[in-house]
């Protein structure tokens, strides 16, 4: 395949993908239907992928299309930048980072990591939060740079992926004030008690069930969600209680908000970052895969 990529194509490829057909690409760019449609299909064989699915004469971005847009898309926004700058326009901008992070990760280590970015150097960070099928796709596709999980994914998922463990930290039950007496005789103290748990998109939550078959426990699980704040909330609001590391809770624990009831033994919280293979990984993503950690 030619090295060099033909930037008209690219640039006809771009508008297309963000017209949404060759018809409307096509009159914006002032050039013939047949002419346009022949430019794409030489940027398509140049690429030697294909860039859309053609559905009922309607077009639709590949996965290699949708990351093909995204770089066009840098690519002209540099372009355009490099000469406001060189007229002294304006300053170049910081260097960009986008970090995943499925729903349930803590806020504060996304805080951390966040702030971790802006000390290798400075830089517009943006994060993205969200199930983990949906992180992983977003990684794969290289629309994320980092990803935040407290699993590793597997099988085909795993697929090209590197990844660091951030922490490994122990499991307790916390509760407000109210679920103070559970203390005595725990873990038999949490029979039947109102818990609020994580969703089953969390590794977490298949860890305490496994602890409370082995204990022998039953509990009424009043309100689960992804959410690690929502969940603190309503363990200080006392709805229920709560399995959590101390790093996540510390914060209401200091303060009083929240006690601690009794430990998990052998229910471990892990935080892992994770980022894919690609030709020009972020340089600040690299960065923090490496030296990072809580």
């Amino acid at each position: 395949m030619n090295k060099w990529i033909n930037y008209h194509h690219l640039y006809y490829f771009k508008t297309i993908a963000e017209e949404g057909s060759v018809t409307k690409a096509a009159e914006k760019l002032r050039l013939g239907q047949s002419t346009l449609s022949a430019q794409l299909m030489q940027f398509e064989s140049q690429l030697g992928v294909q860039l859309f699915e053609r559905e009922n004469k309607r077009l639709k971005l590949s996965e290699q299309g949708k990351v093909a847009l995204e770089y066009s898309q840098q690519i002209f926004k540099m372009g355009l930048e490099m000469v406001e700058v060189l007229q002294d326009r304006i300053r170049p901008s910081r260097m960009h980072v986008q970090i995943g992070a499925l729903d349930s990760i803590p806020k504060n280590v996304v805080l951390k990591l966040t702030e971790a970015a802006l000390k290798v150097e400075p830089c517009q960070v943006t994060i993205v939060e969200g199930g983990p099928n949906e992180m992983i796709r977003e990684l794969q596709a290289h629309r994320v740079d980092l990803y935040v999980s407290n699993f590793l994914p597997s099988g085909s998922q795993a697929k090209g992926l590197n990844h660091q463990l951030l922490s490994k930290k122990s499991v307790s039950v916390y509760g407000s004030k109210k679920f103070k007496g559970l203390k005595k005789n725990f873990p038999q103290s949490l029979q039947n008690q109102m818990f609020v748990m994580p969703t089953y998109d969390s590794q977490l939550r298949y860890e305490i069930e496994q602890w409370l078959r082995l204990q022998n426990l039953t509990v009424d699980i009043v309100a689960e969600s992804q959410d690690t704040s929502l969940k603190k909330m309503m363990a200080a609001s006392g709805v229920g209680l709560i399995c959590s590391s101390a790093l996540s809770v510390e914060e209401y624990v200091d303060n009083g908000t929240l006690v601690h009831i009794g430990d998990l033994p052998g229910v471990t919280e892990e935080l892992h970052l994770i980022m894919a293979n690609r030709k020009m990984n972020n340089p600040i993503a690299i960065k923090l895969l490496k030296s990072f950690s809580l």
